[in-house]
């Protein structure tokens, strides 16, 4: 299955990616760490990212999608792929869309979580990191992972938040391009759903993101 994940900051959109990768053994694939990767390894494409990077820049489409072509042509992801973090609007929809057909690839399957946008701000704000161990859920928001005041829910170790979690301005800033409609990244959503509709070859899911993570999981899992 080559799956294609939509989803606001604070949706749990990573979470399901990281559950599908493990219950799959397919490649979970982060567009920021397909630009980590290829600056790191001093690739060609990374050199040229790099220099928009360093300037503040956005990286043109001509640069960023090449890269995503050849981390998803390599031979991990020849029994399938989960790609979250692109296309982040309408136009990127498209290129990909049309890149990915001239290069013989196959999108199976559109995941959009959906989540509310105060919500989804709350959830990233209530984040809590386990001094011990990170992966142990503490979101004081959550009823189901709220912690023991500040003391982590699993092994009671101190809690923290991150400065980027508390930033209201941040936040906003992101959640304005993904629930743009218009051009942003729902715009890109559905282009693809649109293609699900009239052509018939890509599987469209919808998810609601405001239960839990496990009954997130068994809702798409059963979808899929």
């Amino acid at each position: 299955m080559n799956i294609l994940f939509f989803g606001p900051n604070g949706s749990g959109k990573g979470t399901q990616g990281r559950i599908l990768k493990d219950k799959y053994n397919t490649p979970h694939i982060e567009s920021g760490a397909i630009f980590r990767e290829n600056i790191s390894n001093g690739t060609e494409l990374g050199s040229k990212a790099k220099e928009y990077i360093d300037k503040g820049d956005l990286v043109p489409d001509e640069i960023t999608i090449p890269m995503i072509l050849d981390r998803l042509q390599r031979d991990d992801c020849k029994n399938g792929w989960l790609l979250d973090g692109f296309p982040r609007n309408k136009v990127q929809a498209e290129k990909l869309d049309e890149s990915l057909k001239k290069a013989g690839i196959t999108l199976d399957i559109v995941v959009e979580i959906l989540l509310d946008r105060e919500i989804a701000k709350n959830r990233i704000m209530g984040r809590r990191l386990c001094e011990n161990d990170n992966n142990h859920p503490n979101n004081i928001f959550i009823d189901a992972i709220k912690p023991d005041g500040d003391k982590c829910r699993v092994c009671g170790g101190a809690l923290s938040a991150r400065s980027d979690d508390q930033d209201e301005e941040a936040i906003s800033k992101r959640h304005n391009i993904y629930y743009d409609d218009n051009t942003g990244t729902l715009a890109s959503a559905y282009y693809f759903k649109g293609l699900a509709e009239n052509e018939g070859q890509i599987k469209y899911i919808i998810l609601d993101g405001k239960p839990g993570v496990k009954q997130v999981t068994e809702d798409l899992i059963s979808k899929l």
